[in-house]
């Protein structure tokens, strides 16, 4: 089969490599969609532990596919399903998983990641992400490429649930990326009166209002007075940065009205991952600041019903498609930042 590997930092590599043979307890899946993402782009620029010449890894792990093969001991799936891989599994034994979080878990597994992912014509689901409900049927009327964007919608939904948008809110979306985009449309579909989004770029702000017209869109040097324009002078509800900017992040504290929520969503480069907050603010307005990374699979599932439901749209978030034979234009197209979504076509 074709695979998308990553031998080291910048070295990626569509090759031919062994289809994966499957244990009794195991699902060999055929991809039908997967999608790019910045953990992908970060990986390819700068590597990642374990991963060398004697060590590829196959990258990809927001996707979709059918079930090609299934082991005699697996039960409640069948050969012709599709499906959606929720990618990160975790030991199904410690406290958070029990609760319900093995994406936090501390020896969690991740496709694409710390293990072989889905830019691949086939990827194997090992035992423990089929037992602990990583495996998902898609439900009627959702296309593969609507599952390979759920992934992120389901990170962000872990975000905007802590985030507690409520009917009536002012809400501002930094980075109109589409990560924020996707935050956006959970703002307004938890009925917020007004979603501002602000981006360096104004090229991605059109996009964006293209894409949902009822933003309000920011792009100049005077982002407070806006605010409180747009506020009455009261400030935020809530506030999202969806980009690793250290200055976003001190910022947005100062444009909140009391009792807001902020959220920081994504992680710093290392090297900028000190940022100073104004922690008086925080005190005297009674400010919750939060952050979230990845999702459950709950998570995972709710969100793929929003898309079943009809009440939030994606597709329009894909602005080019692949097949992954041309894997090095749709990275070239990602790392540029050039659209939204790049998907992977099978």
């Amino acid at each position: 089969m074709l695979a998308a590997r990553l031998y080291g930092p910048m070295d990626l590599r569509v090759e031919e490599i062994p289809k994966p043979e499957i244990n009794d307890d195991e699902i060999l899946l055929k991809i039908e969609s997967a999608a790019l993402c910045g953990t992908d782009v970060r990986m390819y620029k700068n590597g990642y532990p374990g991963v060398d010449a004697d060590h590829p890894r196959t990258l990809g792990h927001e996707f979709g596919g059918i079930i090609e093969k299934i082991g005699k001991h697996v039960e409640g799936f069948a050969v012709g399903m599709h499906v959606a891989l929720a990618p990160n599994i975790g030991c199904g034994i410690c406290d958070r998983c029990v609760r319900g979080d093995g994406h936090l878990c501390d020896a969690y597994q991740a496709f694409g990641v710390t293990m072989d992912g889905a830019f691949a014509e086939y990827v194997k689901v090992p035992f423990n992400a089929i037992c602990q409900g990583n495996l998902t049927m898609v439900p009627e009327g959702v296309d593969a490429e609507e599952v390979a964007l759920n992934e992120p919608l389901s990170c962000v939904y872990n975000g905007f649930v802590k985030c507690d948008v409520r009917p009536g809110d002012h809400v501002l979306i930094v980075g109109a990326g589409p990560i924020g985009i996707m935050h956006a449309k959970l703002a307004l579909m938890a009925g917020a009166a007004k979603v501002i989004m602000n981006d360096l770029s104004a090229d991605r702000l059109k996009e964006s209002k293209e894409i949902e017209p009822r933003l309000i869109t920011y792009h100049g040097d005077d982002l407070k007075g806006f605010i409180l324009e747009q506020t009455g002078g009261n400030g935020l509800n809530a506030a999202v940065t969806a980009c690793p900017a250290p200055a976003v992040q001190s910022a947005v504290i100062d444009l909140m009205d009391i009792g807001g929520r902020v959220l920081f969503f994504g992680g710093l480069p290392k090297d900028r991952q000190n940022v100073p907050i104004n922690t008086n603010t925080i005190h005297y307005k009674e400010l919750i600041v939060t952050g979230s990374t990845r999702a459950n699979n709950e998570q995972f599932r709710k969100t793929l019903g929003f898309i079943a439901d009809g009440i939030l749209e994606v597709k329009s978030l894909i602005t080019a498609r692949f097949p992954l034979s041309e894997m090095d234009q749709a990275l070239t197209r990602a790392v540029a930042a050039e659209g939204l979504k790049n998907i992977i076509t099978f």
